[in-house]
């Protein structure tokens, strides 16, 4: 594998050193699948990717899931914008959740190429699923294997939400929203790559448990999202010029800081299909 190491990052996930993803060979091409299945999350440095490159990329690990609400690249639609004017104050992201679990069969992953960085701020934080999980009492995780959840995304971008609005136009189609099935997903997945139990609940898109009201959910779902985002678990991931973070929705969380405001930060992501969960 040539000069291909990794090096574990603080927190969750690992950095993949010594590689060109331009170029990458078989061998290589299968140790970075191995770090994806392992860590959940990937990152890589001082690459030099064209739009059709990053969708070269993607298409190595995936087909590609056009996401419904964010506005695309013009001459690249495979490619979600995730971009925030100098003059805008509202983020995309800006909290903790995991990209499509209001989705039957939520997506793999998500590849996002850094584009224009502001001087400062703008980091990316993400925690582990697997710790997540791990970090949990024998009895709770007992109890939560036999559990369900109601995953949504009305309650974000449908209709009279103003998330639209609140994005200046960079998130839509709240109709499409409107009219979603919300699906069912186990709270407790077994990972179909690694194999690995993962906790599967998020801020951004749970609701409620399975035969259970929302306000009955609430104190529980926030004591899991407590303990997900261990202040000593997150791993802060500093974007520069050439960064990528590949990261696996259903092992991570991940959460878009909003602290440049006044500066311009754009960046493109690749959402790539994925598989419906089994229970653990």
């Amino acid at each position: 594998m040539g000069n291909l190491r990794l090096e574990p990052h603080s927190g969750a996930g690992v950095e993949v050193l010594g590689i060109d993803l331009k170029n990458l060979t078989d061998n290589e091409f299968q140790a970075i699948q191995q770090a994806y299945a392992d860590y959940g999350l990937v990152f890589f440095r001082d690459q030099s990717l064209s739009e059709q490159q990053h969708i070269e990329l993607a298409e190595r690990f995936g087909s590609i899931n056009i996401n419904r609400f964010f506005a695309a690249n013009e001459s690249f639609p495979q490619i979600a914008m995730v971009t925030k004017e100098a003059n805008q104050e509202v983020n995309i992201g800006g909290g903790w959740h995991t990209d499509h679990s209001y989705d039957h069969e939520p997506a793999m992953g998500s590849i996002l190429v850094a584009r224009d960085l502001p001087d400062s701020g703008g980091d990316t934080w993400f925690v582990s699923m697997y710790n997540a999980l791990d970090d949990l009492s024998e009895g709770l995780r007992e109890t939560l294997h036999s559990m369900k959840a109601l995953h949504s995304a009305r309650h974000v971008f449908g209709s009279g939400n103003g998330y639209e609005a609140a994005t200046g136009g960079r998130i839509g189609n709240n109709d499409k929203a409107d009219v979603l099935e919300d699906p069912i997903h186990p709270v407790i997945i077994t990972h179909p790559l690694s194999g690995k139990d993962a906790l599967y609940v998020n801020p951004g898109f749970t609701r409620h448990f399975l035969g259970w009201s929302i306000e009955e959910s609430e104190p529980l779902l926030n004591m899991l999202y407590e303990k997900a985002a261990n202040p000593e678990r997150i791993c802060k991931f500093s974007w520069k010029p050439g960064s990528i973070a590949f990261w696996d929705n259903r092992a991570t969380w991940h959460f878009a800081q909003n602290d440049y405001h006044g500066q311009r930060r754009e960046m493109h992501r690749i959402t790539l299909d994925g598989c419906a969960l089994k229970a653990a």
